[in-house]
């Protein structure tokens, strides 16, 4: 199979790969209902040492950079309580924070969710951490931009290997809000 986007050797569809992925990303491809099928999803297999943006893009293909989405983790605060979130924006773009996410999800502060609570909260390696298999009740906020892409690299739920997902079935997952001006 050759990939949509990338020079990649090993190709495959996800549902084929749920052994390589993160517990909570195969039992979410397991369970998809997705208007984009889940055999359009596709697994790359890549060496973790090298799951950085920057350094991926150049092992398998520069065009990659403006072809990746990360997936931050922000965390907002109100009354005491802490309330997690997912941003989705494309690698070369920076989360909106202390604007956007702190005005979505009504919270007094936001940050960045500290890497021990992204980890434990979401089953996920840091660095890996994707969308697809988040906990449930989840706010998946999606920069228009990553929407609106064809395929994008997304992180596989662990350092080894990556998603080859197209934008509008980030932004169809349970949860997801597709926000202009999230990242910039």
């Amino acid at each position: 199979m050759r990939a949509p986007i990338g020079d990649f050797e090993d190709v495959r569809p996800a549902p084929d790969c749920l052994d390589l992925l993160a517990g909570p990303v195969a039992a979410a491809l397991r369970a998809w209902r997705g208007a984009v099928p889940a055999g359009e999803i596709l697994y790359v297999d890549s060496d973790p040492e090298i799951a950085d943006t920057a350094v991926f893009c150049e092992t398998y293909g520069q065009d990659l950079l403006d072809k990746s989405a990360n997936c931050v983790i922000a965390a907002g605060k109100r009354a005491g309580e802490t309330m997690y979130a997912a941003c989705m924006a494309l690698s070369t773009t920076r989360v909106d924070v202390n604007g956007a996410v702190r005005r979505h999800l009504g919270a007094r502060k936001a940050s960045f969710a500290p890497r021990d609570a992204a980890v434990g909260e979401t089953g996920m390696e840091y660095g890996g951490i994707t969308p697809i298999g988040l906990p449930e009740g989840w706010p998946i906020l999606v920069d228009a931009a990553v929407a609106d892409a064809g395929y994008l690299v997304i992180g596989s739920g662990s350092r080894r290997g990556k998603l080859l997902v197209p934008g509008k079935a980030l932004a169809a997952l349970p949860g997801a809000v597709v926000l202009e001006g999230l990242a910039g």
